[in-house]
């Protein structure tokens, strides 16, 4: 027998990747629908991205002169009112000699978020967040070592968004997995319970709670008995998003096979140890996308507080404005400017979520 029958053939070598061109003409016109879409998508970008950009920039009056944003209306922005107002937009009614306090404040909780990118997770990393937010809170309120006391009803700006969207999230999880477990496998009267309030606090709006929370909610209370207010609104807060928060947290429980339960049983594991180490870490992986979600608009959610006369992020635009005929024509410019604060924030979040979906996924 010839040598040459026992020949092996040579692994095929896989096709190059495709390149960039066939993955724009697949993504953006595959097929004559999709073709026309885009066309009119770039015919609308060429029409109104050189006039948003002449708007904007080029025509923009950048220092804080009203005669020139005056004469520049309609024609260019005035970013002026930006410059002219931004301590009163991102510090509120706080005192003026007082503001590097806040100031402070937000550089250290930036700290704390880069501090948390770099480690991800751990107990030192959550008693920093416990430190860093009650640091930020006795900061703001002084009244030790010279510092003279800031009540809360003059707390605003950037500084008071972040304190409610971080307690609130904060106080909220822990809630929404103490609901998400009493629903899903609780004994019958707590899982009624459990079911009664979430329907219930779903079935209302976030500004009702809030109503509740500061006018009704101390009329219960004995005479004399007067929390502050602030406390009294993230009190509200939290358990308006505890509710949201609990169902996506029950969905990631129904999305764990039963066998995973019934196993750790076999295994020895009380039913509290299969729910900490068994069934929540893969049900809060599973719906880390929907609790993100969650966190981003109890964020925004936050701007809502306005109505119970706490001055956050835009409820301070509106106070460094409306009360000023100079800059108050100009309310586009510096709701652009909040709009601008809250997409960073967002965006954040959501990069945040994306990194830790990608560790979860390697198994870190």
């Amino acid at each position: 027998m010839d040598n040459d029958d026992f020949q092996v053939t040579p692994p095929r070598r896989p096709p190059p990747p495709p390149g960039l061109a066939w993955r724009l003409r697949m993504q953006l016109f595959d097929g004559w629908l999709s073709g026309a879409a885009t066309l009119l998508i770039l015919a609308l970008l060429a029409w109104a991205l050189p006039r948003l950009l002449d708007w904007a920039l080029w025509q923009a009056v950048w220092r804080p002169d009203a005669e020139a944003c005056q004469a520049a209306r309609g024609v260019g922005a005035c970013w002026g009112v930006v410059a002219e107002k931004h301590r009163l937009i991102l510090f509120g009614r706080y005192p003026f000699e007082e503001q590097w306090r806040p100031a402070l404040v937000l550089a250290l909780w930036g700290a704390l978020a880069a501090w948390s990118a770099w480690v991800g997770r751990g107990r030192a990393l959550i008693a920093g967040w416990i430190a860093g937010l009650l640091g930020g809170v006795l900061l703001l309120r002084g009244g030790f070592a010279g510092l003279p006391l800031v009540s809360t009803d003059q707390w605003g700006g950037l500084p008071l968004t972040l304190l409610l969207a971080l307690v609130a999230i904060a106080a909220a999880f822990p809630i929404a997995v103490a609901l998400a477990l009493a629903r899903r496998s609780g004994p019958p009267l707590l899982r009624g319970l459990a079911t009664l309030y979430i329907e219930l606090v779903r079935g209302v709006p976030l500004v009702s709670v809030l109503f509740m929370a500061s006018f009704v909610f101390p009329l219960l209370l004995p005479p004399g008995s007067n929390p502050d207010v602030l406390l009294r609104v993230l009190v509200g807060l939290s358990l308006f998003a505890a509710a949201y928060l609990a169902e996506t947290i029950r969905a990631g429980l129904q999305s764990v096979p039963l066998a995973q339960a019934q196993a750790a049983r076999s295994l020895g594991l009380t039913p509290w140890q299969v729910q900490r180490l068994v069934l929540l870490p893969q049900a809060l992986r599973a719906v880390l996308p929907a609790l993100l979600n969650s966190f981003i608009s109890t964020f925004k959610d936050s701007s809502l507080v306005t109505i119970v006369s706490l001055y956050e992020l835009t409820g301070a635009l509106g106070l460094a404005l409306n009360g000023d005929p100079v800059w108050r024509p100009f309310k586009v410019e510096g709701y652009l400017f909040v709009t601008a604060i809250y997409f960073i924030g967002c965006a954040a979040m959501s990069a945040g979520g994306r990194w830790a979906e990608r560790r979860w996924r390697r198994g870190g």
